[in-house]
């Protein structure tokens, strides 16, 4: 018969969300780093993002962040730059969503980069009040 009882295991460690109640303090960029969008996921710890500077860079996710902070495609990312490596940088800071917009507020994202607004984003209504890429169904269900 085990003497251990504890709570232990990687179950009880997946379940944990430390940061998610408490607001942080909007971190900018500063010399050495720069704003990116993350355009493809590549596994093993890596990313390919889009950098507000022009280039298309190789992102290592650091072991800190690594199974804690889960970054997808089109989640806007803090990346600090290599000396050596111009086609490589490493992830320091994903910016929850409500960031981002706070970024693109101060205008320190440019235009071009487009927000993953959720729901309901990019649907402009037309005069019968349906977005273009929507389907319209009709409510005779007798007839089909």
């Amino acid at each position: 018969m085990p003497k251990n009882k504890g709570k232990g295991g990687k179950n009880k460690k997946r379940g944990k969300n430390e940061a998610d109640d408490e607001k942080r303090e909007l971190i900018f960029k500063e010399d050495g780093q720069e704003y990116a969008q993350v355009q493809r996921m590549l596994g093993n710890g890596r990313c390919e993002a889009q950098c507000t500077d022009g280039t298309k860079r190789l992102c290592h996710i650091r072991g800190k962040m690594h199974k804690k902070v889960w970054i997808a495609v089109d989640d806007i990312i803090l990346v600090g730059l290599r000396d050596y490596q111009d086609d490589k940088a490493d992830v320091i800071l994903k910016y929850m969503p409500d960031e981002a917009r706070l970024l693109k507020a101060y205008k320190e994202l440019p235009d071009n980069i487009r927000l993953n607004e959720g729901l309901g984003a990019g649907f402009d209504e037309d005069e019968h009040g349906f977005a273009d890429n929507c389907v319209e169904f009709e409510d005779d269900i007798d007839r089909i």
